[in-house]
């Protein structure tokens, strides 16, 4: 008897199929007068490297539930998107695979919207490795420079324990909550990316460097900082109150983090200084980051 969850997935196969294109020049007559639209089913098995008669078992919702290998061959076979091919792997009862690093490109309709929001909110980006890779002018002019030099210049988690930037820019409780955060955060990097020669050196330089680093580690937290309140000390109003609340774009792991002044705290000055800072490899406009 097939199961609710088999007839869903044979039915994504089916549909997926059907879209494909039929290969051109290859044998003969065997890909002409097609009675029905895509690829038949012995095209896609030799395409997946499987047997028909096991892919013909999975489109009928009758075979065992196919293995993360299969799933994989299947998902580049049809050549399926991040989110179908995570898809593909819920509906066969099997968690998604990670992504195998975050993208250090962001996306441009992310990079205007932090243009027309700049004068009202602050806002940064990070990817799945804790790297800025943008953040927008009033930003910049908010934590000054967050960003430094060196192999993890750009590394949250490394500029929290080795600069002194954040001590200027954080009163006591939230350099705390930064510190604590920053380890936990990590440790849930290196779980996504547990083979990723960055991260594994970004973790050997700070166990070799920072004690503070170490006591944090051993504590064994794993990160999710996903919303908080901070107090940020401007450079020319004094202390803000400010709430951060992060967006997440799981294609390509990176995070948003958007800063707004609560009610009662008397917002920064900043008028825009340009567009939003491509940090990893691209044009910076004059003054709005360091």
């Amino acid at each position: 008897m097939r199961s609710a969850g088999s007839a869903d997935l044979g039915t994504f196969l089916r549909s997926r199929r059907a879209m494909m294109t039929p290969p051109s020049g290859a044998g003969g007559s065997r890909h002409s007068r097609r009675r029905v639209p895509g690829l038949r089913r012995q095209e896609l098995a030799e395409i997946a490297s499987i047997s028909v008669e096991y892919y013909t078992r999975l489109e009928q919702g009758r075979a065992p539930r196919p293995s993360r290998d299969v799933l994989a061959a299947l998902a580049r076979s049809f050549e399926l998107t991040v989110a179908e091919r995570d898809h593909l792997f819920r509906l066969a009862g099997e968690p998604p695979p990670p992504p195998s690093e975050p993208s250090g490109t962001v996306r441009p309709g992310l990079l205007r919207l932090m243009d027309h929001l700049d004068a009202a909110v602050p806002m940064t980006v990070h990817d799945g490795r804790l790297d800025v890779v943008a953040l927008n002018a009033s930003a910049a002019t908010l934590f000054g420079p967050v960003v430094g030099g060196g192999d993890y210049g750009r590394n949250i988690v490394y500029r929290a324990f080795t600069s002194p930037v954040f001590a200027e820019l954080l009163d006591g409780d939230g350099i705390e909550a930064l510190l604590r955060v920053a380890a936990a955060e990590l440790r849930a990097a290196l779980a996504r990316y547990p083979a990723d020669p960055y991260l594994l050196g970004l973790l050997r330089d700070l166990t070799a460097g920072s004690p503070e680093f170490r006591q944090r580690w051993d504590r064994g937290e794993v990160g999710a900082w996903r919303s908080a309140f901070k107090r940020i000390r401007h450079p020319e109003r004094g202390w803000l109150d400010v709430d951060t609340e992060m967006l997440h774009d799981p294609e390509r792991d990176h995070w948003v983090m958007l800063y707004t002044v609560r009610a009662g705290s008397r917002p920064p000055a900043i008028s825009p200084l340009g567009t939003p800072c491509r940090i990893p490899g691209r044009d910076v406009a004059p003054g709005t980051c360091s």
